[in-house]
């Protein structure tokens, strides 16, 4: 079957064959990650988490209502919905985001990619990181910190090879960006080793200079270009023989073969870009 009819259940189900099959392999490959620790890690960070939510929950409470509002007329009610993320631990909790895709789905009865279904005012408010603002209730609740690796959906967990899950000893943050400005879509693989970096050297003057390389990546127009197309590359499938990180396009076509006297679902072809797991559930559980 070729990968773009494949359908979720399916890939979840290819994803569990490929950790069965080379996580273990992989995990030897693995070099060791020593999570910085000390007393900004233990108390200091979480004060000021504490600090810059309150500020930054009041100072943006209008743009809040401004964007409820443009929601409102653009989507409709309700304007809210949550999704389940992975925290510090491997704690599962919920993040609210306003809404920013129509429920459409096809003659089948499934919902169409993300793609077909974002808004134009809801490409405007993700490309320009204005849908992260809500995030600062997480942080105030202490489910996730202003800096650090952004939180992802539980169905990834069992899929982290233990370098990798490492990233999970810290909080999430609202952005851990890269420490040179990039314009091209990150893979799996670079985003994960540069939280893995962030892991290792997390401390007061990083911090400070992560909080400056994400305004220069939020206000910098390629990067944010960047950042808005983020799911075209597809959902984190699990390893390469050679330990690298991996979407479905990366994934050997005999996987996919297993399937071909099975009816997809899928009643139109979509790429894989088009099918990240953190972007297709149904917006409706709101708050």
């Amino acid at each position: 079957m070729e990968k773009s009819k494949l359908t979720k259940q399916m890939r979840w189900e290819i994803a569990e064959r490929l950790a069965e099959e080379r996580l273990n392999q992989v995990n030897m490959l693995c070099k060791k990650v020593v999570p910085r620790d000390g007393i900004y890690t233990r108390y200091v960070k979480r004060l000021l988490d504490i600090v810059i939510s309150i500020i930054a929950l009041v100072i943006t409470l209008p743009i809040n209502l401004l964007i409820g509002i443009g929601t409102y007329f653009d989507v409709g009610s309700p304007i809210f919905f949550k999704q389940e993320r992975v925290g510090k631990n491997g704690k599962i909790f919920s993040i609210i985001k306003f809404r920013n895709m129509r429920n459409t789905v096809d003659e089948q009865g499934e919902l169409l990619p993300p793609m077909y279904r974002v808004t134009k005012f809801g490409h405007f408010v993700r490309k320009t990181s204005l849908d992260e603002l809500m995030n600062f209730w997480n942080i105030l609740k202490g489910d996730m910190s202003f800096i650090g690796p952004r939180p992802l959906v539980p169905e990834y967990l069992e899929r982290y090879n233990i370098r990798h899950k490492q990233r999970l000893s810290v909080r999430p943050g609202l952005e851990c960006p890269p420490r040179e400005l990039t314009d091209h879509v990150w893979t799996w693989q670079e985003q994960f080793e540069n939280d893995i970096w962030y892991v290792e050297h997390v401390s007061f003057l990083t911090d400070c200079r992560q909080v400056i390389r994400l305004f220069q990546f939020a206000f910098n127009k390629k990067c944010a270009d960047a950042r808005a197309s983020v799911s075209i590359r597809g959902t984190f499938m699990g390893y390469s023989m050679d330990g690298r990180a991996i979407n479905m396009e990366d994934v050997p076509q005999e996987y996919a073969d297993v399937y071909d006297n099975v009816n997809s679902k899928e009643s139109l072809v979509y790429p894989d870009w088009c099918l990240d797991e953190e972007n297709t559930e149904l917006q409706r559980v709101i708050i």
